[in-house]
């Protein structure tokens, strides 16, 4: 995905920082712990259209040290 445009989207439900994850094809909202899918490189920002994610995966950021890296790929 193009780096200008992450930098551009946020979590339509609460405005949030996006994480992109390459390897699901996501984009992740840890906050509300929504992961939003990214078909042919074009995100899905339809909250009707996010996957929930599981305590574990949402905790995974503060457990990793993570900053605000917006893409864990590069």
């Amino acid at each position: 995905m193009d780096k200008q445009m992450l930098a551009m989207l946020v979590c339509p439900h609460c405005q949030g920082k996006l994480k992109y994850d390459r390897e699901r094809g996501e984009l992740k909202c840890h906050f509300d712990g929504l992961a939003y899918p990214v078909e042919d490189e074009i995100p899905v920002m339809l909250v009707e259209q996010a996957r929930r994610m599981d305590a574990d995966e949402k905790l995974a950021k503060s457990r990793s040290g993570a900053g605000e890296a917006r893409d864990d790929a590069t």
